[in-house]
């Protein structure tokens, strides 16, 4: 295995985007990966490439780093949810207390399958954007998950991969701020501008903090969490 790889799951979104570049600076050789599920904001695949080409213009060393790019088609993940996020129905809580936004088993399946990849890559890191103090209840985003998937994958696969979590305890206000210290005003504006994190799929609809529809919840954390970020930028 190479200890200085890693593989970042990689959907588009503005929690994504800064964990690519986070893992650019802390790893020689960085792969990144995506799943098209059949997710109704699936036009998020279609910003990766630009978000990619944005961070090799941005950093010479960034664009040296940067490995191949894979996307895996998990359309039975969709088949078998239904949400939110996989029909198109209207966001609301559901009766157990999660809102129907939530894909049961999601980041459980993206982290097996980019293990299996991982194995075949011969990389060892594997970084996700999973939070803890930004999120809306899933359980597969809590820190106790990762723990446990990690055992799992490792005792299953006969390694010894690092699942690595760099937003777990981070709020949106300071992911954005990770993205100015890691990459300046210039990741910044190219997240702002190029990732996706509406759940409606918007993007005719440009804010000062990115587009989206501005009222499903991913746009609301994105928004306050932006916001937030500029206040504390003006101290």
């Amino acid at each position: 295995m190479n200890m200085d790889a890693a593989l970042v799951l990689f959907s588009g979104g503005q929690d994504s985007a800064t964990c690519l570049a986070w893992a650019l600076k802390h790893y020689s050789h960085v792969e990144t990966l995506g799943f098209d599920y059949g997710q109704r904001h699936a036009i998020e695949l279609d910003c990766r490439a630009k978000l990619r080409g944005g961070m090799a213009a941005l950093n010479a060393d960034w664009k040296a780093r940067l490995g191949q790019d894979h996307t895996l088609a998990l359309a039975a993940l969709g088949e078998v949810s239904q949400t939110a996020l996989t029909r198109e129905t209207e966001i609301a809580m559901g009766e157990e207390g999660l809102p129907n936004t939530f894909v049961p088993g999601r980041n459980l399946i993206f982290l097996t399958f980019a293990a299996a990849l991982a194995y075949r890559r011969g990389i060892k890191h594997i970084v996700t954007g999973v939070c803890e103090t930004d999120f809306s209840g899933y359980p597969d985003c809590r820190d106790d998950t990762i723990k446990a998937l990690q055992v799992a994958l490792n005792l299953g696969m006969e390694r010894r991969f690092v699942l690595h979590t760099p937003l777990m305890w981070i709020d949106k206000a300071t992911t954005w701020a990770l993205a100015e210290e890691l990459g300046g005003t210039g990741l910044v504006d190219l997240i702002s501008e190029e990732s996706h994190s509406c759940y409606l799929g918007t993007r005719d609809k440009r804010h000062d903090w990115g587009y989206g529809c501005g009222q499903c919840p991913a746009c609301d954390l994105r928004a306050k969490g932006f916001a937030r970020y500029l206040q504390t930028r003006q101290r």
